[in-house]
């Protein structure tokens, strides 16, 4: 069969010719395409308004703030309003926003505060009333640093919880009803002042050290040492080992610690001379407190020093009688001093209020909330060189804004929002 010649119908009913012009415009056009792509694609590009894909990582800024800080999905309208705070360079307001979500304070702040308020410093135990103090004064914006000092507690508002047991000294049944109810603690908890709901004397209260919580785990038996250790892990970020100190004068040591211990005295000249010497005077701001575990109370006995501040007084018998609840800190002197106490406080009182005070006015107590907030936000410690810088920065805006720990929630989870 014969080859058509040029110009002759093909078989498809076209000619060679047409085919080539055909393929040939074809190209130009794909050509025009890819050229006016790559012309306008930028300028589009920047002619968009910063709308959506700005708008996406703001939104994923706002989100990443609701979930760290409530521990739970924002709603649509909050997500929104969050979304614009942050478009309008304003994301602690944003960061506030979140903390208007009930799970700030039913889940979010109690887990925060639970492990102090026991030895095994488990997340998983019931309400109590150190914890709702705690709550309570993150909620209203309470100086923080009254917390180990305040004449105050929370507790629930019958009038809003139909039912709910009132307050008692012996047991637990008014905030065990309040979380068995799931209650919203952002709208019951209600501030009194703590010695006109337990009896104490004005002058006895010291903030959470002070509860009935704090009583059972840290004032029962012992030597009331307990409460002082627990303190500083829970409320300066360090146990005693780190602050021994075998330079400070022993003269205030009671006599229950061996001088030889199994018969060897360097043990004690080089090992627990240099907790118990900066220890024992201030654990004695503690000799009027004691846990009655048969009454289930505290129990708080003025001018007279509980009897376990007197025994196994044969193991050292030259040793420290303690004579009243006078305290001394030995440790604004030496390496402790790098605690920074506070130079406006005395270093020396009487009782557990003031010794509360001194604690909560040194930059160790300013710099360990920061750190627990930090760690509940970010979800780890500080690490690098910025985030020290952070933490840093976050303890100086902790002490200028009066402790509010709100700032310090804020300030956590902006820096963490992500790119």
């Amino acid at each position: 069969m014969m080859e058509p010649e040029t110009g002759q119908t093909s078989r498809d009913g076209g000619t060679d010719v047409n085919r080539d012009k055909l393929k040939l415009q074809a190209r130009s056009r794909a050509a025009r395409r890819l050229l006016a792509a790559a012309l306008l694609g930028p300028l589009l590009a920047m002619a968009l308004p910063q709308g959506a894909d700005a708008g996406a990582l703001e939104r994923r800024q706002a989100k990443r703030i609701h979930d760290r800080i409530a521990g739970v999905p924002p709603s649509e309208t909050v997500l929104d309003l969050m979304e614009q705070d942050i478009v309008a360079g304003d994301p602690q307001a944003a960061a506030r926003r979140a903390m208007n979500n009930r799970a700030f304070y039913n889940v979010t702040l109690k887990n925060f505060a639970a492990p102090w308020t026991n030895e095994a410093q488990s997340v998983f135990v019931p309400l109590n009333d150190y914890t709702a103090t705690v709550i309570g004064m993150i909620r209203d914006d309470v100086p923080f640093d009254q917390v180990l000092s305040g004449d105050i507690i929370y507790i629930g508002d019958s009038a809003q919880v139909p039912g709910l047991p009132p307050y008692s000294n012996t047991d637990n049944n008014h905030y065990q009803a309040l979380d068995d109810m799931d209650a919203d603690l952002q709208q019951v908890l209600v501030q009194r002042p703590q010695s006109q709901v337990t009896g104490l004397p004005a002058t006895a209260t010291a903030g959470v050290l002070t509860t009935r919580a704090a009583a059972e785990a840290f004032f029962v038996a012992g030597t009331n040492r307990a409460m002082f250790r627990f303190t500083m892990i829970n409320h300066l970020c360090t146990d005693l080992e780190p602050l021994k100190d075998n330079s400070r004068p022993p003269d205030r040591v009671r006599q229950d610690v061996s001088r030889s211990p199994g018969g060897d005295s360097r043990i004690f000249m080089n090992s627990c001379v240099g907790c118990h010497a900066g220890m024992d005077p201030m654990v004695q701001a503690f000799a009027y407190y004691n846990y009655d575990e048969a009454q289930g109370r505290l129990v708080y006995t003025p001018g007279q020093v509980q009897p376990k501040y007197l025994i196994n007084a044969d193991n050292f018998k030259y040793g420290y009688v303690t004579p009243n609840d006078n305290w001394d800190n030995y440790w604004r002197a030496g390496p402790n001093a790098n605690l920074g106490w506070s130079a406006s406080l005395p270093g020396s009182g009487a009782g557990a209020k003031s010794l509360g005070a001194e604690l909560a006015g040194s930059q160790a107590f300013a710099g360990c909330q920061v750190k627990k907030v930090f760690r509940t936000v970010c979800l780890r410690d500080p690490s690098d060189a910025a985030d020290q810088a952070q933490v840093s920065s976050m303890v100086s805006s902790f002490i200028a804004s009066n402790y509010s720990m709100k700032q310090v929630f804020a300030d956590a989870a902006v820096y963490c929002m992500g790119d």
